[in-house]
């Protein structure tokens, strides 16, 4: 499917079963919708508030068996039908995390800037696997592990979108630790201490992303396939940041058509855990 925002990872591809590609995208257009409440366009904060919790009402009735109003019948139909199929305590948390992000905290520690993590992109994992009927703690928390990665990679990519609006995702005691202030990263004003925190994150992002890469490889079928291209997806765009000495303040890496190739090889040549 053709989507309107830049993704490292492939919605509903060639690789997802048929069977199950219209709860991905139901999944997909709540959580894509529910984002840009939070984030596009020019309303106030209070308006988006109002939007997210009416956007909450509808689910709460598309849960119960009840008729949504007709703001969003794009996103409450198509989900309506897949529901049984869904869990809706882990929509509810996508929700928490958005409405987090009409007025995002400055995050203590990596401990508190996870539990955001846990909330704004470990639903979606573990929502997918579920459709899969995967449900074992160990493959829960290495979906965890891999969609936290996910998010902090996001994070320490879009320094120079994040930035112009106020918002800083890395922990102050990071900061701090590299004898830098938020203010220096909100201005995206690059230095040598400024490049050495981006890689200490992104060492920290790849550290996770590969303790729930073994994963993929576990999952049959196509499953696994497309998890394997989302994990290599993610550890590219941290080579990437890494290969311009991680300037990300100044530059946004971004996936590009010429690097499926190389995703190809990694993906295939990834193995299973002992």
């Amino acid at each position: 499917m053709s989507v309107d925002h830049y993704e490292n990872f492939p919605v509903a591809s060639m690789l997802c079963p048929p069977a199950l590609r219209p709860a991905v995208v139901a999944i997909y257009h709540f959580a894509r919708t529910a984002d840009d409440l939070a984030d596009e366009g020019d309303a106030s904060t209070s308006e988006r508030a109002r939007a997210l919790r009416d956007y909450r009402a509808d689910l709460s009735a598309t849960v119960a068996g009840r008729a949504p109003s007709s703001r969003w019948p794009q996103v409450f139909t198509p989900l309506a039908r897949e529901m049984p199929r869904l869990q809706p305590p882990l929509l509810h948390d996508l929700l928490d995390a958005f409405e987090q992000d009409l007025t995002p905290p400055r995050y203590r520690d990596r401990a508190h800037l996870l539990d955001y993590c846990r909330r704004s992109a470990n639903p979606v994992g573990r929502l997918l696997l579920g459709l899969y009927g995967v449900n074992d703690a160990i493959s829960l928390q290495r979906s965890d592990a891999i969609c936290s990665a996910l998010q902090l990679i996001n994070f320490w990519q879009d320094f120079s979108r994040d930035g112009p609006r106020g918002r800083l995702y890395v922990p102050q005691a990071d900061l701090e630790r590299h004898g830098l202030a938020a203010e220096e990263v909100l201005a995206c004003r690059d230095s040598p201490a400024a490049r050495t925190l981006i890689a200490d994150l992104c060492a920290w992002a790849r550290t996770l992303m590969l303790e729930g890469a073994p994963l993929a490889p576990t999952l049959r079928g196509r499953a696994g396939w497309e998890l394997r291209f989302v994990v290599q997806g993610g550890l590219l765009i941290l080579d990437k940041i890494a290969a311009r000495q991680h300037d990300s303040l100044l530059h946004r890496p971004a996936l590009r058509v010429w690097d499926l190739p190389r995703l190809a090889w990694r993906a295939l040549t990834m193995r299973a855990a002992p």
